[in-house]
């Protein structure tokens, strides 16, 4: 078969195709991508990052916020350079401050669990107990779980919902009493 006609020439270079142009707005300085709303909302873009991070009271580069001071090997004894670091003036103190509160509210727990994994711990337990090298043979146990893999999720599962497992534990127990 034969080839494609041009494929095998030589590519030229094309002198006269500015390419200043084409990678300027890539090069620009954009303004930085900031997470934390309060920041956002009171950076100035006016000024350099330094100087809005001062006005908020935050630091710029922790090393120099918090530096780590220097000890004597023998009398483990600290130094002091006998200079006194200028105090900043805090223009936007509200940001620390919401930080803050933002920080110690309590953390919404987001563990769930598959509604499949709950179903399948369910039934292993409900048929075989405690017996993990029963519920490895088990023709349920699609996956092929190891019993230590499947004692692994029971325990995940009793970590997550320890009131639901208690209540499941309960009504097996009413069950089997129910049955004798």
């Amino acid at each position: 078969m034969p080839k494609a006609k041009g494929k095998n020439r030589r590519h030229k270079y094309s002198y006269n195709v500015n390419r200043k142009r084409l990678y300027r707005s890539a090069r620009r300085r954009a303004a930085p991508r900031i997470a934390c709303s309060h920041i956002r909302h009171a950076w100035d873009p006016s000024k350099s990052v330094a100087q809005n991070l001062a006005e908020m009271g935050l630091a710029e580069d922790p090393n120099k916020a918090v530096p780590i001071p220097k000890k004597k090997l023998l009398g483990m004894e600290v130094e002091s350079d006998g200079r006194e670091q200028g105090k900043k003036i805090v223009r936007k103190p509200y940001v620390v401050n919401e930080m803050e509160y933002e920080a110690s509210l309590p953390e919404k727990k987001s563990n769930t669990l598959s509604r499949d994994l709950i179903d399948y711990v369910r039934y292993m337990i409900q048929n075989h107990g405690e017996n993990y090298k029963e519920m490895a043979r088990d023709e349920k146990n699609y996956y092929q779980d190891t019993p230590k893999q499947i004692k692994r999720k029971i325990n995940v599962y009793k970590n997550f919902y320890p009131e639901e497992y208690k209540d499941f534990i309960a009504s097996l127990k009413q069950e089997k009493m129910d049955v004798q």
